[in-house]
């Protein structure tokens, strides 16, 4: 019965996909394809997360562009996260690049992808040109990634706020510095990143906090025990200031990773595109090898996070409830 049900549903979800022209998005076409059990919270601020997404249409980045706008619809929800490595392989060349329009405009047509994306650079970005991703910005009504690292605060009902930190992690990561692939973020000072993280984060008197990054720090993929480095100098600056969440991509899966005696919660979403394996550690709530992205809805008290996958299901919801 599961194996008839999952044939069913990728061929419900291709059959939209099959012709060569895009997706006439209607509303019977919303109505049929509604993505069973993804809920909201009340009075909710929410958005989506995708990472790791850039392959031209290849692998199935088309069929998750298309749950996205679907989920988008469905939730009503104001922005969408890019966790970084927006291109592949090389990132972009320019702000002309025809890349542009194949892996980022012509997938993700939908009319509600069209809302705003708060974009974070991956380690592929840094292969091409960094900084024409961030002109980029100045091109698209929908591109935001204004520099390297910025914040950005979100209103909530009762004038309660979250605060979301975007950091550039590919400078600080220790594992690039003799890289001589990577050899553009080896120039940049990345205390001074540090420093900037520490004061939006001290100076916050937001409900919530939550802070992104292309790397994770805690991984059930394929770089686990590879974290160590990065983890040792961002962690304690996230649990000295109560952040909330830790959200980054890289890994091309979905997880929800939370270590012991630690009060942030650990998300990964890199599943964009295509899916590597993973496998249960320690940490590890939720892992899965798919294609898909988070669905994220926020409060005054609680943060709910659902992996929603190619297929239009909901694998895994969780919620964090912040503490009195």
């Amino acid at each position: 019965m599961f194996k008839l049900s999952f044939i069913m549903a990728a061929l419900l979800c291709s059959s939209a996909l099959s012709a060569n022209e895009p997706v006439i998005y209607k509303d019977a076409l919303y109505q049929q394809q509604k993505i069973t059990k993804l809920t909201t919270l009340p009075n909710s601020l929410n958005f989506m997360v995708i990472g790791d997404w850039g392959h031209n249409g290849h692998f199935y980045q088309k069929e998750v562009a298309h749950q996205l706008e679907i989920a988008m619809y469905q939730t009503d929800a104001d922005f969408i996260v890019s966790t970084g490595d927006n291109f592949y392989p090389n990132g972009v060349a320019s702000v002309n690049d025809p890349l542009w329009q194949s892996a980022y405009e012509d997938i993700y047509h939908g009319p509600h992808t069209f809302e705003d994306w708060y974009v974070v650079l991956g380690n592929h970005d840094y292969l091409g040109n960094a900084q024409a991703q961030i002109d980029y910005t100045e091109k698209s009504q929908r591109w935001q990634l204004p520099a390297r690292y910025y914040s950005k605060t979100f209103s909530l009902e009762n004038n309660e706020q979250v605060l979301m930190v975007f950091l550039d992690t590919n400078p600080i990561q220790p594992e690039y510095k003799d890289r001589d692939k990577y050899r553009s973020t080896q120039g940049q000072d990345y205390k001074t990143q540090l420093t900037w993280l520490e004061t939006q984060l001290a100076g916050s008197k937001a409900k919530w906090k939550i802070v992104v990054g292309h790397h994770p720090l805690y991984s059930s993929g394929k770089r686990f025990g590879r974290n160590q480095g990065l983890r040792d100098i961002l962690e304690p600056i996230l649990e000295r200031h109560n952040v909330h969440a830790y959200i980054a991509g890289h890994e091309h899966d979905l997880q929800y990773n939370q270590p012991k005696n630690s009060k942030v919660a650990h998300f990964v979403s890199g599943g964009g595109s295509e899916a590597r394996f993973v496998k249960q550690r320690e940490f590890t709530r939720y892992a899965e090898a798919t294609p898909g992205f988070l669905s994220i809805s926020i409060n005054g008290e609680i943060l709910k996070v659902s992996a929603i996958n190619h297929l239009g299901e909901v694998r895994f919801s969780t919620e964090k409830h912040l503490e009195k």
